[in-house]
């Protein structure tokens, strides 16, 4: 059987979006398992259909809008055309003072993604019996969940896909069975073993960030810039750990692993949805994809067979 696997990564779902529909769509790759956290979590089910034109018009023509029905945060561009992040005062004293947790909220997310994947897809897609799986954090019991398709209904299963993409405490803090639930990246932002336990043979993977870590970072500006940077240090170190796992495990257990990296640093902030720019990093992502299946065409003629 055959995994793909999207890890989290935000606005830098695009890059996965054009590397996925390069595989899905023009090489043919025919997945029984797809496994995605936070941002691919928003990915899978789309993919699972094979609806990329559809989601691919989502990722290049959302905004900061279509996400935060709170923004605890406000973008603004210079002469330059550099993006500046600052606190948004006002919505984040409006939170502290109804006793929110976080300091902004995602419903607006929330409810698009239950426009863009209406009642009837979900059910054509549970139908097809592909396992389709997002990864939540549970904060309360301090651990990662697996949420398939194939054990929820629609509205559920659409509040875990929600779930997995909430970043906080910018985004809002989920309890759900009594317990408090966030973004999946947070256990798991590269889920490769869940993959292998759930049967695969083959997993694909793109990896929402480069192969060589970065080493350097701007320096924090102002409170909201220090927990973003303080957020992208623990990202990169749980994706380096939950690839380290998954490659021992597929060697253990001899499944064949195909990495797809960013092939540079797409963004200092991942939560700043910039439509014209996902829609250059979806298209780098396809080509990207192109690039790599024809050197390994190349090298390695059986490879893609």
């Amino acid at each position: 059987m055959r995994a793909l696997v999207i890890s989290g990564g935000g606005s830098k779902g695009a890059f996965a979006g054009g590397v996925a529909q390069y595989l899905i769509c023009e090489l043919k790759t025919h997945y029984d398992i797809f496994v995605g956290s936070s941002t691919g979590s928003l990915l899978v089910s789309h993919l699972a259909l094979n609806e990329t034109a559809k989601i691919k018009d989502v990722y290049t023509s959302v905004d900061q809008d279509a996400i935060f029905s709170n923004c605890p945060f406000i973008v603004k561009t210079d002469k330059d055309g550099c993006r500046h992040i600052k606190i948004n005062h006002l919505n984040v004293l409006g939170q502290i003072l109804r006793g929110r947790k976080t300091f902004g909220e995602s419903y607006n997310l929330k409810h698009l993604i239950e426009q863009t994947l209406t009642e009837e897809e979900f059910d054509k897609l549970k139908a097809s019996g592909k396992d389709v799986v997002v990864t939540v954090s549970n904060l309360t019991d301090n651990q990662i969940e697996y949420k398939s398709i194939q054990d929820y209904d629609y509205k559920e299963y659409c509040e875990w896909v929600w779930i997995s993409c909430n970043l906080i405490p910018f985004m809002t803090l989920v309890k759900k069975n009594n317990c408090e639930y966030a973004d999946g990246g947070f256990g798991a932002r590269v889920p490769i073993e869940e993959a292998i336990k759930r049967g695969a043979t083959t997993v694909d993977v793109i990896v929402l960030s480069t192969e060589m870590e970065s080493t350097h970072h701007k320096g924090s500006s102002n409170f909201f810039s220090l927990v973003s940077n303080l957020n992208l240090y623990m990202a990169e170190r749980i994706s380096r750990q939950n690839i380290r796992i998954g490659k021992l495990i597929a060697a253990n257990k001899n499944v064949s692993l195909n990495f797809y990296y960013t092939p540079t640093v797409l963004t200092a902030n991942s939560l700043v949805f910039d439509k014209e720019k996902m829609a250059e990093w979806w298209q780098m992502g396809y080509d990207f994809a192109c690039k790599k299946s024809k050197n390994c065409n190349e090298l390695h003629p059986l490879i893609l067979s």
